[in-house]
């Protein structure tokens, strides 16, 4: 026991094996929803939910252990919410790739960042793209999983006259996502640890007693086979072979960069490891999310990132690496819990999707709207992620926009060259997508 709490630094962070192990839990059961979530989410692809959910699991487990051995922080990693939607809404259903090839790009995005990281290229390249625009595709992201969630829920519809309108709130579905969403937001403005993972339970068990859920067959079961998904994203690897795909590795790397960065950067600044406006051992925190985000595209799931959840265990007392080795733990422990699956329907998680979006809102009251030049950009980012049904859309028409409202404000020195070459990107992407 000495020998863990001298490596962990227990008694320099006024902390013990106890508190850590508090927190780990509860990291881990304020971010469990994305065992059930991914796989529905990439399940929309054609992916196997059940390797899905093992491919999950594993890949925050690695992750996770690498950020609480290596980086000895208490952050928590696992595939984003967010990034998954692009995964698998944009590129896969919005574009018509393969799941395979965006699993390659995937790849290809997870192999650049390592690189990127190991050379420290990553942390001065996130300093290159405009605080404002950073802000904005956090913001859109939400607007975007809140979209999904509501129209999971069957809350938002389809119409040919209006293009959406109010879903049918009286149909038993609509009403079950309903109640979660009402419950997960009165236990988050109840400031209830593990909110979002109660409100999933407590929705699940409703659904079961009025009989919109059926009971799984067994609790505990072997992990379900990888197989399905398992090295696709390499042997797929020739397909990135154009400009659009090419164009959705930049995404993948541009979303989980500015993710992954804010997320620790908030972290560090709760649980008070900054100095001097700089982070410890940023480099290996951010190799943490390399590594799983490449462990998580050769077994197959989406882009993995820092979790905000990790803030509740930070909140109990975490402030030690071994935090992140007991969440990692219970990452492999879930293993077992697979035949949950079939209790977690998209009504389930629906409040999930939702209650995210609000969270990932609250970034727009830090962007400076009285600049019309900066604004005009970074509103369209937000709302065209959300209406275009697309991150990379949305992203691409605030890039293309900003090198302009700057230069005709005179500030195009100001902008920096790889703006002016994201820009050309991003209008050659949106023109052979018009094609």
């Amino acid at each position: 026991m000495s020998t863990i709490a001298n490596y962990f630094k227990l008694d320099e962070l006024n902390t013990s094996i106890r508190t850590e192990f508090i927190a780990g839990l509860t990291t881990f059961a304020s971010m469990a929803y994305i065992l059930f979530v991914n796989p529905t989410v990439l399940g929309a692809a054609g992916m196997d939910k059940g390797a899905v959910f093992t491919a999950t699991a594993v890949a925050s487990a690695v992750a996770t252990l690498f950020m609480g051995i290596v980086a000895l922080y208490p952050i928590a990693i696992a595939p984003g919410l967010g990034v998954n939607a692009f995964f698998a809404y944009s590129v896969v259903i919005g574009m018509g790739v393969k799941w395979q090839t965006a699993m390659a790009g995937v790849f290809v995005a997870a192999i650049i960042f390592l690189v990127l990281t190991f050379f420290k290229i990553r942390e001065k390249i996130i300093n290159i793209i405009p605080q404002n625009l950073k802000l904005a595709i956090a913001s859109g992201i939400g607007l975007f999983i809140a979209f999904i969630g509501l129209h999971n829920a069957g809350l938002i519809v389809a119409n040919k006259d209006t293009m959406v309108s109010l879903g049918h709130l009286t149909t038993p579905t609509s009403l079950l996502a309903i109640f979660g969403i009402i419950v997960t937001f009165i236990l988050l403005s109840r400031k209830i640890p593990a909110a979002i993972f109660i409100g999933m339970v407590m929705t699940s068990v409703v659904g079961i007693i009025f009989g919109l859920i059926k009971l799984p067959s067994a609790l505990i079961s072997s992990a379900p086979s990888l197989a399905p998904t398992f090295g696709a994203g390499v042997t797929h690897i020739g397909d990135i072979n154009s400009l659009q795909m090419v164009t959705v590795v930049v995404t993948f790397l541009l979303v989980t960069f500015f993710d992954t960065a804010g997320t620790m950067i908030g972290l560090a600044t709760q649980a008070g490891f900054m100095r001097n406006n700089e982070m410890p051992r940023a480099g290996r925190a951010l190799m943490a999310d390399a590594v799983g985000m490449t462990v998580g595209a050769v077994i197959g799931t989406s882009p993995t990132s820092a979790y905000v959840e990790s803030s509740s265990g930070i909140a109990v007392g975490g402030r030690s690496g071994l935090t992140s080795v007991f969440t990692g733990i219970f990452f492999l422990i879930a293993l077992f819990f697979s035949p949950l699956l079939t209790v977690v329907t998209s009504q389930v998680t629906a409040p999930a999707l939702v209650v995210v979006g609000v969270l990932m809102a609250k970034s727009l009251r830090q962007i400076d709207w009285e600049d019309f030049a900066i604004a005009a950009p970074a509103f369209l980012i937000v709302i065209g992620m959300p209406l275009t049904y697309s991150i990379s859309d949305g992203i691409a028409l605030g890039f293309i926009l900003y090198p302009i409202t700057m230069i005709s404000t005179g500030r195009g020195k100001k902008v920096h060259p790889l703006m002016y070459a994201l820009a050309i990107l991003f209008v050659l992407f949106l023109v052979i997508i018009a094609h």
